[in-house]
């Protein structure tokens, strides 16, 4: 190929993916809200209240990403969805983000047409069992009857930690979590087994949640983390640092009611610049100066989040173990904005 044919090549393919480039963005804007992919129920992560409204740390994280690219963190279409149908949603452009507890995994992340940002929940997968089954132990369940929602990796899991240690089950799978749970709760399974913190909430909807024990084992990492679609790495860039922000608030000690003098008197460089007084870095991403602070003020810090949804004070009362800051011995970690 001649040189200037090559050149004319190369010029055209990149102003192809600069065509292409900002896509979701491009579209959020125009329809003026941001349309996320959550749990059908899922306690602490998405769940409807009482009067409707979506709360957890998924929505949370849905609601950061708005305040950050629309300005206003109730611009946010909820699309429940059932683990089979979660990534197919997201391949076909049916939501713009998927912020549904979905572990973060090589085959996802390389077959799925998705990429995931940052790990927003830590977690592991392990058992619950009615306390008058007697059992104290994952080794004591050999030929149980297992509950397990279809389209999830816990079968897998599962099945790898039962063949290791010579041991059968009987699956019974389900595509809802809400079916999944409430056959466990009328007694058709011996066992339900997801993750530590889905067993806390299905926990909650027993008529006697006393009646049932959380096994200690737990047979998996699962860093959860919300993805978005291949092809579009502005889009990516902007979710990816409205988690980091989202976190770094809380290592530096900023929340909602705190910001806005923070703003004012504080002399911290990282404190002015992701509050939106200091370095433009919202124009690395396409986004105006006061990204970073709209999160703030409109949706708080990581950990304002991770307490109303999983702390002392909520229904879960789930200790933080590795979601903890890394300056307190956890894995929770922002890049910096800088």
């Amino acid at each position: 190929m001649k040189k200037n044919a090559l050149l004319a090549l190369v010029a055209g393919l990149f102003t192809m993916g600069a065509a292409q480039a900002g896509t979701t963005l491009d579209a959020v804007k125009a329809r003026g809200y941001v349309i996320c992919g959550v749990n059908t129920s899922a306690p602490g992560f998405s769940n409807a209240n009482s009067r409707g409204e979506w709360e957890g740390l998924d929505v949370d994280v849905c609601r950061a990403v708005a305040a950050a690219t629309l300005g206003d963190d109730k611009k946010v279409k909820f699309v429940p969805l059932t683990s089979p149908q979660r990534f197919t949603a997201l391949q076909s452009g049916e939501i713009d983000l998927l912020s549904r507890q979905t572990t973060w995994t090589m085959t996802r992340d390389t077959t799925q047409g998705v990429m995931f940002v940052d790990a927003v929940y830590y977690d592991g997968q392990s058992f619950m069992v009615p306390k008058d089954l007697g059992v104290k132990s994952v080794k004591e369940l050999d030929g149980a009857t297992v509950c397990i929602q279809a389209g999830t990796s816990t079968e897998k899991t599962l099945s790898s930690y039962f063949n290791a240690h010579n041991m059968t089950f009987k699956p019974v799978v389900f595509d809802a979590v809400e079916a999944v749970q409430g056959a466990f709760l009328s007694g058709r399974c011996d066992v339900y087994t997801t993750d530590m913190s889905d067993l806390a909430g299905a926990r909650l909807r027993a008529q006697d949640p006393s009646q049932y024990e959380i096994l200690s084992e737990v047979i998996s990492k699962e860093p959860m983390a919300p993805a978005v679609r291949q092809g579009d790495d502005q889009w990516f860039q902007i979710v990816r640092w409205t988690v980091n922000a989202f976190i770094e608030a809380e290592e530096l000690g900023l929340n909602r009611e705190n910001c806005d003098a923070q703003r004012k008197s504080s002399e911290s460089p990282d404190v002015r610049t992701i509050l939106g007084v200091g370095d433009d870095m919202g124009k690395a991403i396409g986004l105006d100066k006061e990204w970073s602070y709209r999160i703030i003020k409109q949706v708080g810090n990581y950990g304002d989040s991770w307490a109303k949804h999983f702390g002392p004070k909520s229904a879960l009362n789930l200790p933080r173990g590795p979601n903890r800051l890394w300056t307190e011995g956890g894995l929770m970690y922002a890049k910096p904005i800088r």
